[in-house]
């Protein structure tokens, strides 16, 4: 599984996209974090979301994007209160490498696949209003 969306419209079922999607926006939060030591807001990672989404051509509802800002932000949290900075700083940067679907990493796979975990463990909830 690869950290990356496919152009074209995005289905209300598409647990895929919204994965790699989620995984993006831990990535974004643990940089911001370990770069700036500040955490992004759930407003940020949303609109972080709208413009990843639209350099693929696609777009979530905004209530979508809040639900999976607030899902990255809690899963960077708990990620960054177990993590040394230095570990922090390794996997934040592995993440945002991954993104590249020509990187492969066996750390940021665990993390895709932890995200997907999150998010099924979320799935299905019906979409928070805009």
């Amino acid at each position: 599984m690869r950290a990356e969306l496919p152009r074209g419209p995005l289905a209300d079922d598409d647990r895929g996209s919204r994965v790699a999607l989620l995984f993006a926006l831990v990535a974004e939060s643990l940089t911001l974090w370990y770069e700036h030591g500040a955490w992004p807001t759930e407003a940020q990672l949303a609109s972080r979301a709208a413009d990843w989404l639209a350099r693929t051509r696609r777009s979530l509802a905004l209530g979508e994007r809040r639900r999976l800002a607030g899902l990255a932000d809690g899963m960077a949290r708990q990620m960054a209160s177990t993590l040394s900075r230095e570990a922090g700083l390794y996997a934040a940067h592995e993440m945002n490498e991954a993104l590249d679907p020509n990187y492969r990493s066996a750390l940021a796979d665990s993390l895709l696949a932890e995200c997907a975990r999150l998010l099924a463990d979320d799935w299905p909830t019906s979409p928070a209003p805009d």
